[in-house]
């Protein structure tokens, strides 16, 4: 009849991930290029349960060109097991340890293919 929880596994669940600031000047830095070239226009970041998410937007009211997902996998809230995401809605077009590894998809010229 009682159900008992573990309060460890509670925490664990409710645990915010979040870029630090290293990440961010990072992510932002290559906004900022993006957006005097006139690619880019919006960004948004994100919060979910065990992930943080960087979107990028051509237009506000569309949904994001991009978007750079941060999932932890490890037990002590290290990206081991997890890693860095970028997604072009629902494509995965890349995924790595580190966020150099998956924003260098940046560095070639992408093209986004409507249909």
């Amino acid at each position: 009849m009682t159900n008992l929880y573990r309060l460890a596994d509670q925490k664990a669940r409710r645990r915010i991930v979040s870029f630090d600031r290293r990440e961010l000047n990072r992510l932002l830095s290559l906004y900022s290029v993006r957006v005097a070239s006139g690619e880019w226009r919006d960004y948004a970041i994100d919060f979910r349960p065990g992930m943080a998410i960087f979107s990028i937007f051509r237009h506000a009211a569309e949904q994001p060109l991009f978007a750079i997902a941060k999932v932890p996998g490890g037990s002590n809230g290290s990206t081991a097991g997890g890693g860095y995401m970028v997604y072009n809605g629902p494509r995965k077009l890349a995924h790595g340890d580190t966020l150099e590894d998956v924003l260098s998809v940046f560095d070639r010229k992408l093209r986004l293919l409507l249909g």
